[in-house]
Parts: C-alpha cells; structure tokens; sequence
C-alpha cells in the first residue's frame, strides 16, 4: 500500500510539472492573458486534486484487496465462530468509523440518518459478540485470530488484515461529492459483510452465530439497495 501512494504522489508531481510548463509555455509563445493564465492555474491545481483523490482511490482498492485476502474464515472446526467473531467485530469497526465521519461531513438527512442507524446497529452487534467469545473461548487470548489460507491454521491477525478487514478509508473533504464517496465506500463494505455472515450460515453450529448472520445479511442489502437508489437520484450513477 505505501508503494502504491509512493507512486501516486510521484505520478500526481510529475503531471503537475508538466502542466505548469505546458502554462509557462503557451503564455511566452501565444501571448496568454494574465486571467487565461490563472484559470490554466486553476485547471492544473484542479487536475492535482483529481490525481490525488485517484491516489486514495487505489489505496482503498488496495484494501479492499486485503480484505479479500483475509475473507477466507477457514474451516467448520471448533474455532470457526472465533475466527467469525474476530472478523466480524474489525469489519463493524471500519463501517462505524466512516459513519461518524459522514455524521460531521454530510448535509443530507438521509446520509446522517443511515449513519446513526450503522452506529447504533453495529455497535449493538460489536458488545453481543464480544459476550459470546468470552463465553465460548475463554482461554482465547484479546488478539484477534484469523485463519492463514497458506500456512492452514489459525494464527494471529497480523496489521495489514486488521486493516484490510476494516476497509475504512478518509472520505475526504465535506463538498458536494462527499456522499457518493461515502456511498461508494460503503457499497462495498456491507457487500464485504454480507460474504462473510453467509459463510457464518453454511459453517457455524451455533444458533445465535446463524441468527446474527441472518440479520446482517438482511439488514445490509437493503443499506446497500438503499444507497444505490441514492446515488442513482444524487448522482445519476
């Protein structure tokens, strides 16, 4: 991932210098304007500002990448509700940090509205799954586990696939766009959750794990059907 925002930010300077000579140019040969000047200004710090956004772009496909990595939950064996509860509890803690963001950012109701229900819900759904892994695996450790497709066991989490497995990402600023990033951020995320809780249904014992999974799978297709009725009326996408 810090490659990839090297890259970036090498790629985002080297545009910038060319766009600025490309200006300087222009103005010398064709007698450019003070005014025409500034808005080619303008249009170069604007094409800055798209490359750096592209840049956080592929960071988060980048984690999204990552996720996909760490979707694998292993095994129906005896540890698979730990592995379940583990991945879940990161994957709510990504969806209710973004969520707090757009709480501050967003100027639609509707957007403020679907935040508090994520909070409140995931939140809710964080403290019961916490009850049942102290009640199930009381000698589990607080490291959250995981199950490593290429070695075939269960091993501690490591940071990239806590990262991974949140896909949380800066939204950015409060403009007129923030609520399509934020969309198109969450899309994804409740799909990620959705995964995950329907393989809970197919290898999890447990009636309570099963019950859990049901409600996520419920609750998180309409979200997403929701906000994409949304951006399709917003922003025609």
């Amino acid at each position: 991932m810090q490659n990839n925002s090297g890259k970036t930010k090498v790629l985002v300077l080297t545009l910038t210098a060319i766009a600025t000579m490309t200006i300087g140019v222009l103005a010398a040969n064709f007698g450019i304007s003070a005014k025409d000047s500034k808005t080619a200004n303008n249009t170069n710090a604007h094409l800055k500002q798209d490359m750096q956004h592209g840049g956080s772009m592929m960071q988060h496909g980048s984690g999204m990448m990552n996720h996909s990595m760490s979707m694998d939950l292993g095994p129906a064996d005896a540890n698979y509700d730990l592995r379940f509860i583990d991945a879940m509890r990161m994957h709510h803690q990504g969806a209710i940090e973004m969520a707090k963001e757009a709480q501050q950012k967003s100027k639609r109701p509707e957007i403020k509205k679907l935040a508090d229900n994520i909070i409140t819900a995931q939140n809710r759904e964080i403290g019961q799954m916490k009850q049942w892994r102290q009640a199930w695996y009381p000698k589990a450790g607080k490291q959250m586990m995981a199950y490593h497709s290429q070695m075939g066991h269960m091993m501690p989490m490591s940071s990239d696939q806590m990262q991974g497995m949140m896909m949380s990402q800066d939204l950015g600023v409060a403009d007129s766009q923030f609520d399509l990033r934020f969309i198109n951020a969450m899309i994804p995320h409740h799909e990620g959750a959705v995964t995950m809780a329907q393989d809970a249904l197919k290898k999890s014992q447990r009636p309570e794990i099963k019950q859990l999974a049901k409600n996520i799978i419920s609750d998180q297709q309409k979200e997403i059907a929701q906000m994409k009725q949304w951006r399709k009326a917003w922003y025609n996408q």
